[in-house]
């Protein structure tokens, strides 16, 4: 099997809603998200795919809906608040936590016509969470 994997950093705010620790309130992280496909046989070019191709697809989603962007679920009694300042939000259906993005990047990038094996969110230096279609 072979395997690739891009990268790319955003920046965004988010909180938790309804959660018991310091996440519940508004705060901001340097994120980065890995995407990484998977292909048991290589194109015509000898690759999974073109790693600038695939940069660029990730790139381009982060830039329209995380990067500068406070991401909140839409039960956040905030969200409309922040649009209605004139903020930039992107709403999830339900709380943004690291294992939601990573699995919102997952079915974007699939969804383009990537093999995706999987997708992390890197919250902190330190922590990340992965989503994949895998048992």
């Amino acid at each position: 099997m072979h395997k690739i994997t891009k990268s790319a950093s955003f920046c965004y705010g988010h909180r938790l809603a309804d959660h018991k620790g310091k996440c519940k309130n508004l705060h901001g992280h340097n994120g980065t998200a890995e995407v990484t496909l998977s292909s048991a046989t290589l194109d015509s070019t000898q690759m999974v795919a073109d790693f600038g191709d695939l940069g660029r697809a990730l790139k381009q989603w982060l830039d329209e809906n995380f990067d500068h962007k406070v991401i909140l679920c839409s039960g956040d009694p905030l969200l409309k608040t922040l649009k209605e300042q004139g903020q930039q939000c992107f709403e999830t259906a339900v709380n943004p936590t690291a294992e939601i993005m990573a699995q919102l990047i997952f079915k974007e990038m699939k969804a383009l016509g990537f093999p995706v094996r999987k997708a992390r969110v890197w919250e902190t230096a330190t922590s990340y969470a992965t989503y994949s279609e895998d048992k």
